[in-house]
């Protein structure tokens, strides 16, 4: 998480979506960057309106902050989680993904409760609005880099180059039609947003 004070932006950091890249290149920039621990770098909106939002207000006397945030399409999303978890760091781990397809992967990632490692979360969830109004500001797709960096560029007053950090491994995907039409009935929520993110 990234928090720009004078800019009155907050850049949460959604998993698998790049933060690591943006973070090493805005953080110099940043009024505070929380990089550690990863329960706080990838603070979801819930958790931002439970600590951060009432800091800013309370200590900080202002309410005006906005929020920015980063999707990715939601099979792109769980296929970087895959490749991530075959990385060699992570051979012998158990939520490690070596000799287990990604078909079999996905079809994890539905059961309830999913094991150890298929359990990496939601951006749907991790993006979910507060029932007191607090939600994602500015909210873009993964898959539009050039609008994201304009928008930052503008907001900030500064012209980026971004890195590429914390990249998985280029592993060729593909998902069995069956397996991806269960997943889009099932996991619903993650394409209705993604699908609801809008041109910039």
């Amino acid at each position: 998480m990234l928090v720009f004070w004078k800019q009155r932006l907050v850049f949460l950091s959604v998993p698998k979506t790049g933060t690591t890249a943006f973070e090493a290149v805005l953080a110099p920039m940043a009024s505070m960057a929380i990089l550690e621990p990863p329960e706080l770098k990838h603070a979801p909106v819930y958790r931002y309106n439970r600590f951060f939002r009432p800091m800013f207000e309370k200590a900080c006397k202002t309410d005006d902050m906005e929020t920015l945030a980063v999707m990715r399409e939601p099979i792109s999303w769980l296929g970087s989680w895959y490749r991530f978890r075959q990385r060699p760091f992570m051979r012998g781990r158990p939520n490690a993904t070596f000799g287990i397809s990604f078909d079999d992967f996905v079809e994890a990632y539905m059961d309830n409760p999913r094991p150890g490692f298929a359990n990496v979360g939601s951006q749907a969830k991790f993006l979910e609005p507060r029932p007191n109004g607090t939600r994602v500001t500015h909210l873009f797709r993964y898959e539009d880099q050039p609008s994201l960096i304009v928008f930052l560029q503008e907001r900030l007053d500064a012209t980026l180059d971004l890195p590429r950090l914390n990249v998985s491994p280029d592993i060729e995907l593909t998902l069995s039609h069956h397996v991806e039409k269960k997943l889009r009935r099932k996991c619903a929520a993650e394409f209705d947003l993604w699908e609801s993110i809008g041109p910039r």
